[in-house]
């Protein structure tokens, strides 16, 4: 099994910063693109940003100049770092990862369990 698990999710005024975390664990054999969604109530899940295990990485263009995505040493976890927070970006984030396991032996897309970003006008 592979765990996601997401912290630094808060509450936030408008102009701040938060920093999201998310590291992958379990029978992990290797990690492939990493990203991060988002989902505001009434609204589809978006994608914000992503990066691969290069290191190329993709931005929405809501968020582009705003938010950097960066990866660990260790490749398994992910970071957010989110300036100039708007009220519009009140959502869960959610942490994604493309993910071959051991255990069971497939690839597949996980999902953390969400956090909650809440930004103050």
């Amino acid at each position: 099994q592979v765990q996601l698990v997401e912290s630094g999710g808060g509450l936030v005024q408008a102009g701040g910063s938060l920093t999201l975390s998310c590291a992958a664990s379990g029978s992990i054999f290797s990690i492939n693109a990493m990203g991060w969604y988002r989902q505001a109530p009434g609204k589809q899940r978006e994608l914000v940003a992503a990066i691969t295990t290069g290191g190329s990485t993709m931005y929405a263009d809501s968020v582009k100049g705003r938010f950097t995505i960066s990866r660990g040493n260790a490749k398994n976890t992910v970071y957010l770092q989110m300036n100039s927070l708007k009220p519009e970006d009140t959502a869960v984030y959610y942490c994604n990862a493309g993910v071959t396991s051991y255990t069971p032996i497939r690839s597949y897309d996980y999902w953390g369990q969400g956090t909650q970003v809440t930004v103050s006008s």
